[in-house]
This record gives structure tokens, sequence and C-alpha cells, in this order.
């Protein structure tokens, strides 16, 4: 799979490094460990959008372009693709920066769904800025 991308798009969220306690038996990352970091960088985003309280709800198009290193400095970019009554879908794209080269590329992408909740646990109207 090729990445989508040359830069990255959307708002720098998260950013984190990836450590050796975070790896599969091959020593890359875990994909699980990527999509945890992804769900929290798309749910900070959702969160500003809907001026309150979210929960994730779907994963979907999930795409792992290429593994990720130990000690990787993974940055999660996130974009708004559509605002529903009570829903957002956010893209989450990570991207890592090579030290030595400075040269960044594309490791996974994924869209995730946020439902605005209220205090109770409730789905709540998103509101939609004016």
């Amino acid at each position: 799979m090729q990445p989508t991308n040359t830069t990255p798009t959307g708002t720098l969220t998260l950013q984190t490094i990836t450590m050796p306690a975070d790896t599969n038996p091959f020593g890359d990352i875990f994909g699980g460990w990527l999509m945890a970091q992804m769900d929290i960088a798309g749910a900070i985003h959702a969160n500003e959008v809907s001026l309150g309280r979210v929960t994730t709800v779907a994963v979907g198009s999930m795409v792992f372009i290429r593994p990720v290193p130990v000690g990787a400095v993974i940055s999660c970019y996130t974009s708004t693709l559509r605002i529903g009554t009570t829903s957002i879908r956010v893209k989450v794209e990570v991207w890592i920066k090579d030290f030595l080269t400075h040269h960044i590329s594309q490791v996974t992408e994924g869209e995730y769904v946020y439902v605005a909740i209220d205090e109770q646990g409730h789905k709540r109207p998103v509101i939609k800025p004016t």
C-alpha cells in the first residue's frame, strides 16, 4: 500500500515516542498500540469539534503502510471528514521522521467515528460551528 499523501494533512494533534515495551516479537511497534495512539488523537480532535465529551463507536479504512521502528517519534495528524447530527468522522494520519535524514514518511492512516455524549453517556447533538 502506498501512502495517500507526500506531506501530512490535517492538524498535528499528538506526538509520542515508540518504546521497546510496545513491540511485537519481530521488534516493530504493535499495530494495536499504534491504533490506540490514533484513537487518542482522533478523540482529542472530536472533543474540540463537538465542544464536549465523545466516545469511539467505529474504526474503518485502516491502512498500515510500513512498520514503525522502536525509538521513532510518531506524529498524529487529524482532520474532520464529516459532522453528523451526533457523530464526527475523523481522518487520522501517522507520520514518522528519520532523525538522520530528516525525511518524514507516512506509516498509517485510518478513519475513526466518535459520537458526542452528555454527562450520563447518552448521545447528544454535535454543536456545529456557525
